[in-house]
This record gives C-alpha cells, structure tokens and sequence, in this order.
C-alpha cells in the first residue's frame, strides 16, 4: 500500500525543519515568541484539561484560544468545549483510515457517536478525505444497524473496539453475513484476543490514539509495531504533573503541540501514559513510534469509549446528601467494558441513582450499595481494575 503523502517517509532534519517553523507560526498566533530549535519546547507551560475548562469558564467558549475557520462547536465531559472545521483532513484521521486499508469504494459504517462529542465528525471527515462514503450509524439500536450494514453493504467499521463484535454477534443471530473486512478503531483499549477474533472473522483491525481537542495524535499501520505519531503534532512524553522529558523509552504522560492553524494548542497534556519505541516501523514511516495508550497518569478512566473523571464521581456525592464516599470500578466481562458504582448510603438508600449517575457520569453503569465505611480509606475514587497484556 502507498502511503498516505510524501509526509510520512521524510527525513527526520526535513520533518524537525518544517515542524519548527509551523510551531512558531502557532505561537505568534498566540502572541507568543518564537523558540529557536523543537528542543525550548519544553521550556514552554504544559496546558491541562482543568485548566483549559477554567479558562473556557472565563472566556467562553474556547478560553480565549485564537479559533479561525469554525463550523462546529462540540461538548465533551467536563464541560469541555472543542471547535471542528470541514476543511480537507481537518484532524488528520484520513492517514489513520489510509493506513488501515480504507479508501474509494468503501462504506463505512461509522458508530463514534454525534451527539455533541466530536468522534463521529472526527472519522467522517476523515472518511471523506480518502474518498469513502460514511454511513453514520452512532451507537445503539444494533438490528437495525445489522440491517443497514447488509442491506447497503458497508465494507468497513470505525468506532469503539468492542462493539463491532456487537454487531458482528447480532449479525449471526440474525442470520445476517456482512461485507466488512477492514476496522479502524479507538476510543478504547484494543485486547489482542478481540483483534485476533476479528482476525479469524475475517476482519482486518488497527487502532489509533486521537483526543476529541487534539484529533489524531498517533495510529498503527499494518506493521502493528507501536503508533506512529501523525505529522500534524508533535509529541512529547514527560514526567507526570511536570512538563520535563523522560529519557526515551521511559513511560511518561503524552504532552502535544497541535499544528493545526484553526486551532492552536501548545504543549496540551493528555493525561495518558506512553513511551517511545526506538527505531523506525518496517511499514517505511519514519515518524517517532509509541507504544500507545499505557494507562491514565491520574485517575481518570476510559470506559466504553468515554472519559470518567474524579470530579464527575464528586459532582455525583454531592448530589445526594445520604452519600458518604463513591467509587467507579472499571472491569471486564468477555471483551466489554463494565463500569460499577459502589456507593456508602445507608441501608435501603438508591432512588434515583441510576438516572443520577447517568447525568454525572455519561454512561450507564450496575450499582452496588454498600455500608458507610466500607471503601478503602485511600483516596481513591476511579478503581481500573483492566489488564491489558
């Protein structure tokens, strides 16, 4: 396969040349000075999602954030406000859907919802820039998007690691035999039993790491050894709650400087664990290598696609008085997500939890009462009890 643009196969000098000056073009955008070499990046603040959210509380509703070509204004828990546009590859998923095989021809079946969040624009844009035709199909209702995916005969499937098996199971129940062989996935954590699975279903499945504020940020080719970090950003992996680099190969967070002029952030700190690979991929891109997503560099917790943050487990006790402590326990069952709220209430408490957790969490989840007391006394309110060997 032949990749995406010249972009991906460039020399290091020529990559580290033509980052630099659109860095610096960013940073006058900002009214910031310009730095002499990629390496007085890290001289620069790191900016954090709490600290975006407040300055968008002051100055909504992008926190003063110069935004230029707006067509779309997006909600993410928080609240996080994220501007879209509608220009070609707007936030670069197209080199992740060229990589994974998907072009001309092909009909995805888009299940990143698109409502509010952006992940469903996110890969329908990127669609459109390899030339696929979208079916926007969002989450939910799967018989009717079993329907839909034999009747038009979809090719491909963008959306959250696990539910592609949804459909695929609902498909068999209903004696259905669907078209699609190609998976571009994200939004979760991609076990290697699910992609074997889909393997032996005939379905070729790569993964790639992109923020609802950042777009793509890294994606695997079919060489499968690490990500490789898109040419739009540059990434740096530091210390947590520092911005200082770790030595390479060392697990740190996941600092990136977009280079999207619609959009400029500057060292925009993920939250997420990675480490760099050495050396560069067999597929000929010689971009800098990741190992991917590690983890969370706080408690924060990626579940059934969607970010659980301390402070929504916060906003859910103080709606309820009889509360005394929560937790949100992440698990597996087969290869889905499971998310429990364990709550201190007294005996017979739980009216109106489920409803409540919904509103604070984003998502559905079992809920399990317990007596006051009964959680650990370690500060810990989001327990991710996932492997991911």
């Amino acid at each position: 396969m032949s990749h995406y643009d010249s972009l991906e196969t460039r020399s290091s000098d020529k990559r580290a040349a033509a980052q630099q000056e659109a860095l610096n073009a960013q940073l006058r955008r900002l009214g910031l000075d310009p730095v002499d070499g990629l390496g007085a990046l890290s001289g620069l603040p790191v900016l954090r999602k709490s600290e975006l959210g407040q300055r968008q509380k002051d100055t909504p509703p992008f926190g003063g954030i110069p935004v230029s070509n707006l067509a779309h204004v997006f909600q993410s828990p928080g609240p996080i406000y994220e501007p879209g546009g509608v220009s070609h590859d707007w936030w670069r998923m197209g080199r992740f859907l060229h990589a994974a095989g998907v072009g001309k021809g092909d009909i995805v079946h888009n299940c990143f919802g698109y409502h509010l969040t952006p992940a469903g624009m996110i890969f329908e844009n990127g669609a459109r820039a390899v030339g696929a035709a979208v079916l926007p199909a969002g989450t939910g209702q799967t018989d009717l998007q079993v329907r839909a995916a034999a009747d038009i005969g979809t090719t491909a499937y963008a959306g959250t690691p696990d539910y592609l098996k949804v459909i695929l199971d609902k498909a068999e129940e209903m004696g259905e035999r669907l078209k699609i062989t190609k998976a571009a996935v994200g939004g979760g954590a991609l076990f290697p039993s699910l992609r074997k699975e889909y393997a032996e279903r005939g379905i070729s499945c790569l993964q790639c790491y992109a923020t609802a504020d950042l777009g793509n940020i890294a994606y695997e080719s079919p060489a499968m050894e690490g990500m490789i970090v898109d040419e739009g950003v540059i990434v740096e992996i530091v210390r947590p709650g520092t911005g200082d680099p770790v030595p390479e190969g060392e697990v740190g967070e996941v600092v990136v400087t977009t280079l999207n002029p619609d959009y400029p952030l500057i060292r925009f700190a993920t939250g997420d664990l990675s480490a760099v690979l050495s050396g560069e991929s067999p597929c000929g891109r010689t971009n800098l290598r990741i190992k991917g997503w590690m983890g969370r560099a706080d408690q924060t917790a990626k579940i059934k696609g969607m970010f659980v943050r301390p402070e929504q487990v916060a906003a859910f006790v103080a709606r309820h008085a009889e509360i005394t402590r929560a937790r949100v326990i992440a698990t597996r069952e087969g290869e889905m997500d499971v998310m429990t709220v364990r709550i201190e209430a007294p005996q017979g408490a739980g009216a109106g939890y489920e409803d409540s957790i919904v509103e604070a969490l984003k998502l559905k989840g079992r809920i399990e009462i317990v007596p006051p007391g009964s959680l650990p006394n370690d500060g810990k309110v989001i327990d991710d009890q996932r492997v991911y060997d």
